[in-house]
């Protein structure tokens, strides 16, 4: 188990060191801000959605190694998704991380890494700030997102 945990914390590292879709977009139709007063995590999301599906996502913003490996994957995972797919990806994940017992964790790919997180419950606003502000973007939603 602890090739795994350590594969892990690479991938993790990975993402935050070199986050994926850490940019701005052109043109996006949606867009939403998020942050976690507790820690500091601030972030936003630019999603171009296209007929219901997710053309491209972007994220900018500051905030500890989970938050932004969380954006980068999550931005890598949405991209050619439908609205209602990222909406039942986001559920599986919230799931992951907060169930008592959470379900097979396989059907998430990538997004696994972070199933330690609910090891740490204070982390998982920092796991879940992304999804929740994608989330908000999807929505339409004008007000800033906050996990507190």
């Amino acid at each position: 188990m602890s090739e795994l945990r350590e594969l892990y914390q690479q991938v993790i590292l990975d993402h935050n060191r070199k986050p994926r879709n850490f940019r701005k977009l052109t043109r996006p139709t949606r867009v939403a801000a998020g942050e976690n007063p507790l820690c500091g995590d601030r972030l936003s999301v630019e999603i171009d959605l296209e007929d219901g599906v997710v053309r491209d996502i972007a994220f900018q913003g500051s905030g500890c190694a989970i938050s932004r490996a969380s954006a980068s994957l999550m931005t890598a995972d949405l991209r050619g998704k439908t609205a209602a797919e990222a909406e039942s990806i986001f559920e599986r994940f919230h799931q992951m991380l907060t169930a008592a017992e959470p379900s097979d964790t396989d059907a998430l790919g990538k997004l696994a890494v972070f199933a330690g997180v609910r090891e740490f419950p204070s982390r998982v606003k920092c796991a879940t700030l992304a999804w929740h502000t994608a989330r908000a973007a999807l929505a339409g939603q004008a007000e800033p997102v906050s996990t507190e």
